[in-house]
């Protein structure tokens, strides 16, 4: 088995990007990918949100609904591999690893959360299949850890860093959580920290004017260093309670854009002591392991303190929130699962552990 997951693992590297390629973030497959999702490009406009009732305003149900396909991809095959009474051996043992590393859990998370199944089965003396799913869950749960959901308490104005690639999500994110800071009575201001595609700009544009916030921006191609310092000057002057700085996802020029990136967390910093009080990663669920590629580098330029995860209502691969936190150390702070503004949530590994491993009735389709 170990040879099968070794070969797999560098399969899996030679399809990787180079690191110039992830600085330069011309990621045509996660961008056509964000397309056939969502139904528009980078440079069209949102979808109009619904600020309205969702169908169903249970969270925990629209939870399920959209995890479905990772759970019938993930949890589907588990559960047919744990068929009563089946003996717990290595063959079991190496099918399940292959399962989880399918869903996009990740090959070094996977062997870490199956080293400590094969220590709990040890000390428990179990011979059988049954209760082994419990384990299972119990150890993606210990992998997700502690909540710690998004929380502008402690500093005014908070400052938000928001990173990702183009197409991720980012744009929407931001829009969503200016929305969600407003209705809760807060001053919220928005820096267009992304200059270097006017698209950008517009539909931030378009989300301030939506959730009713201000936007701090600069003129096409400018220093987006130079946007955020003004923007966390008006931040201060305005009594703000929330500042929220988009990036770029990539830069039309020859400067690397990680080196970008630390110049803005730099500026924040210099100017307002403990700034960024959050550096928010956003990727796209869909994107599997490559998001985790794109998170390393990331996390290299600007540490992230949290990530936000996308579209996983559109993907089989919702393993990446294990991963997430299995591969870069930082929490999941923020799920999506639709584009209503109600569809992004706080985190919660026990809610997201449930609903992956709920029992589907209604659909068994990929």
């Amino acid at each position: 088995m170990l040879k099968r997951l070794f070969k797999r693992k560098s399969d899996d590297e030679a399809k990787q990007p180079s690191r110039e390629e992830l600085q330069e973030n011309v990621d045509i497959s996660v961008k056509s990918n964000i397309e056939q999702v969502i139904g528009y490009s980078d440079d069209t406009a949102p979808p109009e949100p619904n600020d309205g009732p969702s169908e169903n305003t249970d969270w925990l149900s629209r939870l399920k609904a959209g995890l479905s396909k990772t759970r019938n991809n993930l949890m589907g095959q588990i559960e047919n591999l744990l068929r009563v009474g089946r003996k717990i051996d290595e063959e079991l043992l190496d099918e399940i690893e292959e399962v989880l590393i399918q869903a996009d859990v990740g090959i070094d998370t996977t062997l870490s959360l199956m080293d400590n199944v094969r220590e709990r089965v040890k000390s428990r003396g179990l011979s059988d299949s049954t209760g082994l799913g419990d384990i299972i869950k119990q150890e993606i749960l210990n992998i997700l850890g502690d909540d710690k959901p998004l929380d502008i308490k402690g500093a005014s104005p908070y400052t938000i860093l928001v990173l990702g690639v183009n197409g991720a999500g980012k744009t929407t994110t931001i829009g969503k959580l200016a929305h969600r800071f407003k209705s809760e009575g807060n001053r919220v201001l928005i820096a267009a920290g992304d200059t270097f595609r006017a698209a950008a700009t517009d539909q931030l544009s378009i989300w301030s004017d939506r959730a009713g916030v201000d936007l701090i921006r600069g003129s096409e191609g400018s220093d987006p260093a130079s946007v955020v310092f003004d923007a966390v000057q008006a931040a201060k002057s305005r009594n703000a309670d929330v500042l929220i700085a988009d990036t770029a996802g990539r830069l039309h020029t020859k400067r690397p854009l990680m080196d970008e990136l630390s110049k803005i967390g730099r500026v924040m910093s210099r100017d307002l002591p403990g700034a960024p009080h959050e550096v928010l990663l956003v990727i796209d669920g869909t994107a599997g392991q490559n998001a985790i590629m794109q998170a390393k580098v990331f996390n290299e330029a600007v540490p992230v303190t949290g990530v936000a995860v996308t579209k996983l209502d559109g993907t089989a691969k919702g393993g990446i929130v294990i991963a997430v936190k299995g591969e870069i150390g930082a929490p999941v702070k923020l799920i999506g699962i639709g584009e209503k503004l109600d569809d992004l949530q706080d985190f919660s590994a026990t809610e997201f552990v449930d609903a992956l491993f709920a029992h589907d009735e209604t659909s068994h389709e990929d």
